[in-house]
């Protein structure tokens, strides 16, 4: 293990290294990403037209793609996404790739479940700002979607249905294989230079609360645990839901699954690099600096998370 000059007092760097161990020396903290993930093809298909149509936002001017591009890992090369009329957002958004191994929706965890999360962007005002019944009529109006909803749900589309299809669709927006996946199975050895950023990954710290399928996205954690991490702008944190303090500066941990191509990094879209975003972690929540070999060594770990693109979207529907 390798020992350095701390930041804070070194029982909390101990603290931090004790937690970091796997549970046995055999069990990997990190699983892969299943082969295959089940979901009604005929939902997702027309959720992935309606996740694709501006037309579901107040001016027809925002989709969510607009947000969650596929160019950019399913998330927004913005630091904060811009909404109907320029409207800018509060927080940048995460990728929706393999959000559905996510254990809650949002950086402050408010929606439960994928359905949830698409309810909110459609209702806020700085976002799409529609409500459901001029949803309802526009699908109604479109010969298209109301042959498919009838066919699918069995009735005129409804604003619940055109939740549940693009959840479906979400839902199917996996990407498995990626390079560790690989090494995870024992399909592939990584590089010397990958298996000391992975080596570095979890004797650090990171692995703590960076693990599991989704390699995040299963934990609330606090934003500057050891190194206060402070702001300006008010950004939605577990404390604008629960109101207790300590839930300040409390946000999901966001999955590292094909973070090469999801900058910027963080809530606020303040880390424009990996190497930055690397940088100010190791600092607030490690409470240390990383060197240059080490950054450099993390990263390589890093992209080898970058899995196949979703089969949904090869399949040109």
């Amino acid at each position: 293990m390798m020992w350095r000059k701390a930041l804070v007092p070194t029982g909390l760097v101990v603290l931090a290294l004790l937690f970091a161990a796997p549970a046995g020396a055999t069990e990997e903290p990190i699983q892969p990403i299943p082969l295959h993930v089940d979901y009604d093809k005929e939902k997702a298909a027309l959720g992935q037209l309606l996740f694709m149509d501006p037309q579901i936002s107040s001016d027809g001017s925002v989709s969510c793609h607009s947000c969650h591009s596929f160019d950019h890992g399913g998330a927004d090369p913005r630091p904060v996404s811009i909404g109907v009329r320029g409207a800018k957002g509060n927080a940048n958004a995460p990728t929706v790739y393999n959000a559905y191994f996510n254990f809650r929706q949002f950086w402050n965890g408010r929606a439960k479940d994928l359905k949830d999360q698409a309810n909110g962007p459609i209702h806020n005002p700085v976002e799409m700002d529609m409500v459901p019944a001029d949803i309802e009529r526009y699908l109604a109006s479109n010969a298209y979607y109301d042959k498919a909803f009838r066919k699918i749900y069995g009735r005129a589309p409804a604003y619940d249905d055109m939740l549940d299809a693009v959840a479906e669709f979400e839902k199917a927006l996996f990407t498995p294989n990626c390079k560790f996946d690989y090494y995870l199975r024992e399909q592939t050895e990584l590089s010397s230079l990958e298996a000391a950023g992975y080596r570095l990954f979890k004797t650090l710290g990171c692995i703590t609360c960076h693990n599991g399928i989704n390699i995040g996205g299963n934990s609330f954690q606090k934003f500057g645990l050891i190194i206060p991490y402070t702001w300006k702008p008010i950004f939605p944190d577990r404390y604008d839901i629960t109101r207790d303090p300590k839930d300040k500066n409390v946000y999901k941990v966001p999955t590292l699954r094909n973070i090469e191509l999801t900058a910027p990094y963080f809530h606020d879209g303040s880390a424009k690099t990996l190497k930055e975003a690397l940088t100010k972690m190791a600092y607030h929540n490690l409470g240390f600096e990383l060197t240059d070999a080490e950054v450099k060594a993390i990263e390589a770990f890093l992209r080898t998370l970058t899995g196949q693109k979703p089969a949904i979207l090869k399949e040109g529907r």
